[in-house]
């Protein structure tokens, strides 16, 4: 993906206070000069905005056209320790829409493990572009038949699942299993297989780390995760 001059100076991070049921939440803008793109990005049960990958596409994707917006959901900006219910978590991304949607260019859903089942789930009904799902949770590990593969396929809307090849929540393997899959999204591994698109981050676990004895290096599994999503996210409206 290419950009101009005026896209490449990008403004430093600012962050912006939402209300929601369940308290505040907050919203890390890194945005893009002249975007033409917002991608939301929540985090895990397990983690928060600090997340390598979550990191990684803030910094790339902003000089490209796309503004990043890293959403920390209220429980977390509290300073729990525990990820409430599911429909929470629904409620806090419900609520925060309007947030991501003022600057006035389509909005991609998105995030990291339960991050990316709240987008699956609240994509359609919230007018979502397209959904980034990253590190999937098909299933708890070592419990394939808990599968929440239900959720990915109904999001209703263009999505890109990021995987691991050696996430215990669901390997990329599993989703030649599933239904809807459709050719992957570019760059090393992408898996052909509809209503998603499967890139993998080989070696990679649930947090895209990568072992020493790997043959690539852990910024070069970064690396894949962002040119892929930025040549997912620079596909033609209509085209897929």
């Amino acid at each position: 993906m290419t950009s101009d001059t005026t896209a490449d100076r990008t403004a430093e991070p600012d962050r912006q206070a939402v209300e929601t049921p369940a308290g505040d939440a907050r919203i890390t803008w890194h945005r893009a000069k002249r975007p033409r793109r917002v991608l939301a990005l929540g985090h895990g049960a397990g983690g928060g905005i600090e997340a390598r990958d979550l990191r990684a596409l803030a910094a790339a994707l902003p000089p490209l056209g796309v503004t990043v917006a890293l959403v920390e959901q209220p429980w977390r900006v509290a300073g729990k320790k525990v990820a409430p219910a599911p429909k929470t978590l629904d409620a806090g991304w419900r609520a925060l829409w309007p947030a991501l949607e003022k600057p006035g260019v389509p909005v991609v859903a998105g995030g990291r493990s339960a991050g990316a089942r709240v987008a699956c789930r609240t994509a359609r009904e919230l007018g979502a572009h397209a959904v980034l799902a990253l590190s999937f949770p098909l299933h708890p590990p070592g419990r394939p038949e808990k599968s929440r593969a239900t959720e990915l396929l109904e999001a209703g809307v263009p999505t890109l699942v990021v995987q691991g090849g050696n996430d215990p929540f669901g390997k990329p393997a599993e989703y030649a299993e599933l239904p809807g899959g459709a050719g992957g999204a570019g760059g090393a591994g992408a898996v052909p297989g509809g209503s998603y698109e499967l890139l993998e981050v080989p070696y990679g676990d649930h947090g895209f780390a990568v072992p020493k004895r790997a043959p690539l290096s852990q910024d070069e599994a970064l690396d894949i995760i962002t040119e892929g999503v930025a040549g997912w996210l620079a596909v033609p409206d209509g085209t897929r």
